[in-house]
């Protein structure tokens, strides 16, 4: 899968917010493939009840293995572009993580720690539903970057469901960043961290994510997490 992405703006758009829009990535009709898969039970290894963890409301699935040829194209095809990133923050934060050039390196290198199962999500909201601020760690190994894609209409198959950050500054109170994210679109955003200049060089700037409350409608998200878990 090729994909056509000015990544010296992305990366700018990153380092100054922490997350940064990407433009489209699926067609319509491919988001509503994915989408569709929500109802069979059998392409998933798992599925969250967000409110019975007081994760916020709503419902989401993990993929299992197999992957539709989608998700595994999209993850394999944007992680290249995202290494370099990652390397960047992890050399400005004294991070000891390094990650190989490919995304089956780098999964094998979470299998060998024993971090086995598959990340991949589609994500459901309906009106009321919303997810709370969190990371997506799952384990030691861990990939800075993450994609969430909106596979439905803005204003038309739902209305609120804005994607959230917020990040944390130190003495001063947090920064909260919205994206509407428009069908087939995605946001590149920071899993855990973001680099911020200091008196001293560089410092981290935790951030957090999470979705703004559905007004109507429903709302899919499939969310492209680059490391497995545990």
């Amino acid at each position: 899968m090729k994909l056509n992405i000015d990544w010296e703006a992305v990366t700018a758009e990153l380092n100054t917010n922490g997350c940064a829009l990407l433009p489209r990535l699926l067609t319509a009709r491919e988001c509503a493939s994915i989408a569709s898969l929500y109802d069979d039970p059998s392409r998933f290894r798992a599925t969250i009840d967000m409110e019975r963890y007081r994760f916020g409301r709503g419902q989401y699935r993990y993929f299992t293995t197999p992957f539709p040829q989608l998700v595994s194209s999209l993850r394999a095809a944007l992680y290249p572009s995202l290494v370099p990133i990652a390397r960047d923050w992890a050399e400005k934060l004294r991070w000891p993580a390094t990650w190989p050039d490919t995304l089956a390196e780098w999964l094998d290198e979470c299998h060998a720690a024993g971090q086995t199962k598959p990340t991949p999500i589609l994500l459901r909201y309906t009106e009321g539903d919303w997810n709370a601020l969190h990371r997506d760690l799952y384990g030691d190994k861990v990939f800075p970057l993450q994609v969430v894609i909106n596979l439905n209409v803005p204003g038309e198959d739902h209305t609120g469901g804005e994607f959230l950050m917020v990040e944390q500054r130190p003495r001063a109170q947090s920064r909260g960043i919205a994206t509407l994210i428009p069908q087939g679109h995605g946001l590149v955003f920071t899993t855990r961290d973001r680099p911020v200049r200091s008196a001293r060089g560089w410092s981290t700037a935790p951030m957090r994510h999470g979705v703004s409350v559905i007004r109507s409608g429903r709302r899919h998200t499939l969310g492209l997490v680059f490391h497995d878990a545990a």
